[in-house]
């Protein structure tokens, strides 16, 4: 019996974010530490297996009620049952025939969900690289995260941008460019530009996270959306300086830089604060974290930041100092890239 396993990894979005939905530029990185994975393997029938996250049944009603806050009202199976039929929509496009035999899968993560390091698009780009393996089909690498993406907002009306999806694809740390004078099409999906990063350059960072400061990235970024297809001026004056900031942190990591890079990681933050609600406990996450002597920023759209450490004796202070506030220091371990 043909059995696939296949794992993508957590994404913490080092500098520019929340630009890469609006033509922005951005650097990411995988984290080795947290990944889904996905296993597949040939059965009688199309069968797509619950894991516990998608569990129906509870100890008591108060459970259900507090598995709804941490987890929504759906787990994996969606983005799995939704991957597989984008794939399918691709291959006949694409005019690529399928063999007919069947499969099962399921998927487990270790990933915190809705704490802004993209749980949701691991699951999918995981199950993407089975569907690849077993039918022996070799998607673009950088049409990958635009159809995973799809998986998210045209199947499942979820806002979502491509950052999650490259970095995944890509693994390692990737620039990109989400210009509109960059997007390209190929295949049918709107493609930036990405350009793998030596993780080697990168100055010591931090992830930390916390799950009791958890909020869905739809929740985050719809009234950002609404304000820039307004034409609000301060947040289309923000973006553009994002990606300003990430050009020039990009430039900080060539040359070493770690200090200005570090600055650069605050600023961007500060930035954000600007156009954007903030809630008080992921505030003070970034507080707490400046205060310990560490850069921070969010990592995605809330509830985990990540940040640089000047000195060894930083990341001791971080998990005593963050530690109360319930949240989980760890140090990133890379992921070589694909590209």
């Amino acid at each position: 019996m043909e059995l696939i396993r296949k794992k993508a990894f957590a994404r913490a979005g080092l500098i520019g974010n929340p630009s890469d939905g609006y033509h922005g530029k951005t650097i990411s990185i995988g984290l080795g530490n947290l990944w889904a994975q996905v296993s597949l393997y040939e059965w009688e029938q199309i069968e797509i297996v619950w894991s516990q996250e998608d569990r129906s049944r509870f100890d008591s009603i108060e459970q259900l009620a507090d598995d709804v806050v941490l987890h929504g009202y759906y787990g994996g199976v969606r983005l799995v049952k939704a991957t597989i039929k984008l794939f399918v929509d691709y291959c006949r496009r694409e005019n690529i025939a399928l063999h007919d035999r069947n499969f099962s899968v399921r998927y487990e993560s270790n990933i915190p969900r809705q704490v802004g390091l993209a749980g949701s698009s691991a699951i999918i780009i995981a199950t993407l690289r089975c569907l690849m393996e077993f039918y022996g089909i070799e998607i673009p690498l950088d049409v990958q995260p635009s159809l995973a993406l799809a998986v998210e907002r045209e199947e499942l009306g979820i806002g979502a941008g491509l950052q999650d999806r490259v970095s995944q694809v890509y693994q390692g740390a990737v620039f990109m460019d989400f210009g509109e004078a960059t997007m390209r099409e190929k295949q049918g999906f709107a493609c930036g530009q990405y350009e793998p990063l030596d993780v080697a350059q990168l100055p010591p960072l931090y992830v930390a996270y916390s799950t009791n400061e958890s909020e869905p990235t739809e929740v985050v970024h719809n009234d950002l959306r609404a304000r820039y297809e307004q034409g609000n001026p301060d947040v289309i004056a923000a973006m553009d300086r994002f990606a300003r900031i990430t050009v020039a942190a990009k430039t900080a990591l060539a040359e070493g830089d770690s200090a200005k890079f570090g600055q650069l990681v605050d600023d961007n933050f500060d930035l954000r604060r600007s156009i954007c609600n903030v809630a008080s406990g992921q505030e003070r996450m970034v507080r707490v974290a400046r205060e310990a002597g560490a850069t921070a920023k969010f990592a995605g759209s809330g509830g985990a930041i990540i940040g640089t450490l000047p000195d060894e004796g930083t990341f001791d202070r971080l998990v005593e100092k963050l530690g109360p506030l319930d949240c989980r220091v760890i140090r990133p371990e890379f992921v070589p890239s694909l590209a």
